[in-house]
Order: C-alpha cells, then sequence, then structure tokens
C-alpha cells in the first residue's frame, strides 16, 4: 500500500463547471491553496490543466482525475489509461478512476488499468466505486483506496441517500485499504459521522467549494420574499 494511501483527514474537491467564470486554472489553484491553508490534508483536482496549477501552489497531495466521456461507455472519470497518464503526468499524486462494473471505452479493463497506473505510471490508485461489491472486487484488483464517490450517480444506486454512511460502514471492516466518504457531504457533522462510520478520509466539494450551485440555493429563496418579510426588514 502506498503511504499517500494513510491519508486521514479533510480532501477537499475543488472543481467548478466547465461553463463558469471559475473553471480557470488561476482560481482552482487559488481555491485549492486555500483549502490547504484551512487544514485540508489534500485536494482533489480535475483535468490536467488544473491538476497542472494546483501543482505549482499546493505542497499537499493532490487526488487527479480527468472526466472524459466516450460515445460508448458511461464511464467518465478517468475512464482511459491514456487520460490517468495524461493526469499523472501533470502532477496528480494519486490517479482517481471510476471503478464501477460497468463497461470501460475501447474495451479496457479495471485490473489491466490499475496495473499498469501502478506498473508504467507509479501511482497509487484511487477506486471510485457505487457499491459494496464494486469496492471489494477494486481492493482485489489492487486498488489502494476506495472511495464512495459514484454511490447515487449510477443507474442501480440511484436515489441512494447521500453521503453514503451505509456504503462506508459496509466497506470499511472487510477491507484491507483505506476506505474514503465522497459525495453529498454537507456539514462539519457529517464529516464526523461519516468518520465515525469508517471513513479514513472524507472528501468535500460543492459544500465548501461550489459557488455557483451554492448561490442559486441563496438566490432562489432571496426571490421569494414576502410582503411582510419586505416590511420587516
Amino acid at each position: 500500500m502506498s503511504e499517500l494511501a494513510l491519508l486521514e483527514g479533510l480532501i477537499v474537491s475543488c472543481q467548478a463547471p466547465a461553463t463558469s467564470p471559475l473553471h480557470a486554472p488561476p482560481v482552482i489553484a487559488a481555491m485549492a491553496e486555500a483549502a490547504c491553508l484551512g487544514g485540508a490534508v489534500g485536494v482533489r483536482i480535475e483535468s490536467p490543466a488544473h491538476i497542472q496549477a494546483v501543482r505549482g501552489r499546493v505542497n499537499r497531495p493532490i487526488v487527479g482525475l480527468w472526466k472524459r466521456t466516450y460515445p460508448d461507455s458511461a464511464v467518465y472519470i478517468t475512464p482511459t489509461f491514456a487520460d490517468a497518464q495524461a493526469v499523472a503526468l501533470s502532477g496528480a499524486d494519486i490517479v482517481a478512476i471510476d471503478a464501477t462494473d460497468r463497461e470501460r471505452p475501447n474495451g479496457e479493463q479495471l485490473g489491466d488499468l490499475i496495473a499498469r497506473i501502478w506498473t508504467e505510471l507509479q501511482k497509487p490508485v484511487l477506486a471510485d466505486v457505487a457499491t459494496r461489491a464494486e469496492g471489494i472486487a477494486a481492493a482485489r484488483l489492487g486498488a489502494d483506496i476506495v472511495a464512495t464517490t459514484l454511490c447515487g450517480y449510477t443507474e442501480m444506486t440511484h436515489g441512494t441517500p447521500l453521503p453514503a454512511l451505509d456504503l462506508v460502514a459496509a466497506l470499511a471492516p472487510d477491507l484491507s485499504v483505506p476506505v474514503w466518504c465522497e459525495g453529498g457531504v454537507k456539514s462539519p457533522a457529517q464529516v464526523a459521522l461519516a468518520r465515525s462510520c469508517g471513513a479514513r478520509v472524507v472528501v468535500v466539494g460543492t459544500a465548501l467549494t461550489g459557488l455557483d450551485v451554492r448561490v442559486r440555493e441563496f438566490a432562489h429563496f432571496a426571490g421569494r420574499v414576502s410582503p411582510t418579510m419586505q416590511t420587516e426588514a
């Protein structure tokens, strides 16, 4: 197991929609630096350009991934070895991949992908899964870390309440590799709860860095001011 797999605490996912003005390498890098200054043990960063920018400002571990779409597969988190190679070369310390049981692009196999990332790129692998069976399978295939990232985002798990604490609790006792909780963590209380369920690391994204989403939530309610509320102000 890689020493990086023994990280413990909070990792902040610093991402922004492609249509957002925040989706710029210098902005993502500043966000990542702020997260580390605030106490994050590492950051999760999407795309080679953003990873490279963050690497220039942050000396904490970077979990790198690349969201890519292929016509023959629903897998989109670092789907192929070529994508993983680009992530590794851009400066990521850990490569995150979709480790669900769905068909991969170009007929690639999950076990082969994990092995090649280890042997050719010499990087530890974070397996993003949606179910207990997928987590167990990923660990058996050599993944260094298993995360609940895709629970609720696959056809089989759609509608699962998040964060996936039950999945963390189901995986943690049975795996020899660390389990991370990611997806839908919205408060410090949920971070503590995930840790108590066995998560070595809790990854928080939108609740901390999702400015676009959070502003829309506030703006929605700001546009529904009653006459009574207006007079009281």
